[in-house]
């Protein structure tokens, strides 16, 4: 199943990016021990894909990079080591703060995209063409991100986002397919 890759809401340290040159993704954040490493929970597919980006910055608009010297996965987490925080004080005053990555520099397996690439897509049956309505937020429920659909009608429509619904994510294109059960997006029983 093609799915993006995930994310939640973040408490204390974020890795984020909201415009077309960069791409949010979102994790908690502590220090690790007293060298200045940063542990992250990483809301997104897995703690290795994190440790594949060399580098992140503090706004939105980039600046001053903050380069990764060491990241490694430890137990479902991250360990970062950055350039210039070398003590627990130096990464504590990361903790709070949003991080933000280049979409240059994260490099997608195909068939996965950054959440903010989803939200926006229009939601259309693969059978009939009939548009439900537009993902307005993606979260995840445990099992699979859910979709949160936005109807013609005003309602708000949560859709699991499970290989067995999904048939088709293009967002090039503007939509995504889907096959829901019956009752999902109408009142039928």
């Amino acid at each position: 199943m093609a799915r993006p890759i995930s994310v939640s809401p973040a408490s204390r340290v974020s890795i984020s990016i909201p415009s077309v040159d960069r791409a949010r993704i979102r994790s908690s954040a502590t220090t690790h021990g007293v060298t200045g490493e940063i542990k992250a929970y990483p809301y997104c597919d897995s703690a290795e894909f994190l440790c594949t980006i060399g580098q992140f910055y503090l706004s939105p608009q980039g600046g001053k990079a903050l380069r990764v010297q060491e990241a490694r996965p430890h137990k479902g987490m991250v360990l970062l080591r950055l350039e210039g925080v070398d003590s627990m004080e130096d990464a504590r005053a990361l903790i709070g703060r949003l991080f933000y990555l280049d979409r240059a520099d994260a490099k997608l397996p195909a068939g996965r995209w950054f959440v903010q690439d989803i939200i926006g897509l229009r939601v259309l049956d693969a059978d009939t063409g009939t548009e439900y309505g537009t993902i307005t937020a993606v979260t995840n429920g445990g099992a699979s991100d859910v979709y949160e659909v936005r109807t013609g009608d005003g309602r708000t429509v949560l859709f699991p986002a499970a290989a067995e619904f999904l048939a088709e994510t293009n967002p090039d294109e503007g939509y995504v397919k889907v096959r829901p059960i019956r009752g999902m997006f109408d009142d039928a029983d």
